[in-house]
């Protein structure tokens, strides 16, 4: 990796700095959004990193988010968990945003489930709803390929007409029905944040063709999908964005929504990483 990139030497730096904490190799990572936080109960877990151990890693500074990775298992799958991500609006570069996310990929995991709290824009959707994420909109935030490419991660001008992977989708579909669970489909559009939406760009973000709405996860989608990685991603409708809800919008409203719904999403999650990890990964 060219070292006198800035990007790629601290990708390096963290990169060796994790390999000196633990040497488990992942198959597939996930990052645990509102409502997950608590998912390593479900893991056989194996090492833990803190944030804080890793030489020039981003730290989260969301309450609630933990801000560790997690190495273990579910099932018989090794799998990498990062419980708390960065967001773009805490002040951070995109590339140390989506820097976890290659960190991940490079410590050897081949597919990436994405998990968030999403407010709700389609009719539809509802709070406590699960959505499979089949598409997206990250044009309100920068590309985290902006810059000298990092041709060993991928190409200059990588293909995204199929970010989210058909056959992880179609997984995903079969491990809900399995579980009795309702799984619905839509496409998410990533805002800059912190604020909430007004009602006018909620109205600009349905012409679009946006059915749920957040504050990450599209660019963590573009850096896997560079990187050669299988991409799903699970939006948790926790309310219903501006102009559609006649409450004001809180985050102890969406946090307390996604503690309610918590035990349904990890059930799917653990599920769809057993059924997507048999014969894919």
């Amino acid at each position: 990796m060219n070292e006198s990139n800035p990007v790629a030497g601290k990708l390096r730096q963290c990169f060796t700095c994790l390999r000196q904490k633990t040497d488990f190799v992942p198959k597939l990572a996930l990052v645990l959004g509102s409502g997950l936080g608590d998912y390593a109960e479900q893991m056989k877990t194996e090492a833990e990193v803190d944030y804080h151990e890793i030489d020039g890693f981003p730290v989260s500074t969301v309450t609630g988010h933990k801000g560790r990775f997690l190495f273990g298992r579910i099932g018989d799958v090794p799998i990498v968990c990062m419980q708390g991500r960065v967001h773009y609006y805490e002040g951070y570069d995109m590339s140390d945003v989506v820097l976890p996310i290659r960190l991940m990929r490079l410590a050897g995991a081949q597919a990436l489930i994405l998990t968030n709290a999403a407010g709700g824009i389609r009719e539809d959707l509802c709070p406590g709803d699960l959505m499979l994420i089949k598409d997206q909109i990250s044009s309100f935030v920068p590309s985290p390929l902006t810059g000298p490419n990092l041709d060993e991660l991928g190409e200059r001008f990588p293909d995204m007409s199929q970010i989210y992977d058909k056959e992880l989708i179609r997984r995903m579909e079969l491990t809900a029905a399995s579980l009795d669970l309702s799984l619905k489909q839509g496409v998410y559009v990533q805002m800059r944040g912190p604020q909430y939406e007004s009602p006018a760009e909620i109205a600009m973000c349905r012409t679009l063709g946006a059915d749920a709405v957040g504050m990450s996860t599209a660019c963590e989608a573009v850096a896997a999908k560079h990187m050669g990685m299988k991409v799903a991603g699970i939006s948790l409708i926790t309310n219903l964005a501006a102009g559609i809800s006649k409450e004001p919008l809180s985050h102890k409203e969406v946090r307390e929504r996604a503690d309610a719904t918590a035990p349904k999403f990890r059930r799917l999650v653990s599920g769809a990483i057993v059924n997507i990890a048999s014969g894919l990964l």
